[in-house]
């Protein structure tokens, strides 16, 4: 793992269409619920099994809610052999931070809640 990216940076690469993969960890309802545009969706649970999904990146940012486990995702996919080259950051702050400066983009299969009690947490 090559350390944190902050917030800032991730908008900054979003917005020039930079050549970089963001890897939402969390689970694809909480994906398809809202992300950061242009992300995909790797489940922490399915890391390891899919981790090769990743070989030949350039350049790799893991997302998840606060910050935190996406550390260790990133630590995992660094130690990866087919992302030896890669540089891979956890994005500080997580979702949340980024959401409450940026706003998250809502997935396309996501249908909107029944009532408010339904309503789930994006993370």
């Amino acid at each position: 793992m090559d350390g944190e990216i902050s917030t800032e940076e991730v908008q900054e690469l979003v917005e020039s269409d930079a050549d970089v993969r963001i890897v939402d960890i969390r689970d694809e309802r909480s994906f398809a619920h809202s992300q950061i545009p242009g992300s995909e969706n790797l489940p922490f649970r399915e890391l390891t099994a899919r981790v090769d999904e990743l070989e030949g990146a350039d350049r790799i940012v893991t997302v998840c809610p606060h910050g935190k486990a996406s550390v260790q995702a990133a630590q995992l996919i660094g130690s990866y052999e087919g992302t030896a080259d890669a540089r891979v950051e956890s994005m500080a702050g997580g979702l949340e931070e980024y959401g409450m400066k940026y706003g998250l983009v809502r997935g396309e299969d996501d249908e909107p809640a029944a009532d408010a009690e339904s309503t789930e947490s994006p993370f």
